[in-house]
């Protein structure tokens, strides 16, 4: 709350956007909901720019809304951005969040999993159950150091 407006909620308050992009797939009654479009939009406009003038960006998001995906592919169109699937088999991801005290309950993570890679193209993949975050993150650079043509984000915009 903004206690510094006797602790109401102001339309310049950014926690009304919250939890933002941060929605899971089946919360399409979730009052940020709608704003989703915008935001995804202003990000990717803010990661073309960034590519347009020579600077390198690594953006962590996932994306289970096709249409959202598809907008922020056509924005990324025939710039050099390359799109990364990052994949866990789904008892890996609960034995995960078992070890960190979150809920174990494997629905939302399937929702989650099966959401977030539809429809499946990428440049590249890599699974954190075979690899370290070290060896991921080799796994891109290596990608980047062949000059290995990026096409992802084009095929996603029809382009």
């Amino acid at each position: 709350m903004d206690q510094s407006r006797g602790g109401r909620r102001t339309a310049d308050d950014p926690s009304r956007f919250q939890p933002g992009i941060g929605l899971r797939p089946g919360e399409p009654d979730n009052p940020v909901a709608p704003l989703l479009p915008a935001l995804y939009a202003a990000l990717y406009e803010s990661i073309a720019a960034h590519s347009r003038l020579g600077l390198n960006v690594v953006v962590d998001v996932g994306h289970h809304n096709r249409a959202i995906l598809s907008d922020c592919a056509r924005r990324l169109a025939g710039l050099p951005a390359l799109l990364v699937g990052v994949r866990c088999p789904q008892e890996v991801v609960v034995e995960r969040r078992r070890a960190c005290g979150m809920t174990t309950d494997m629905e939302p993570v399937e929702r989650w999993q099966t959401a977030v890679h539809d429809p499946g193209v990428y440049d590249l993949e890599v699974d954190t159950s075979e690899l370290s975050p070290q060896q991921c993150a080799a796994a891109i650079r290596e990608h980047l150091d062949a000059d290995a043509p990026v096409t992802a984000f084009d095929r996603l915009a029809g382009t």
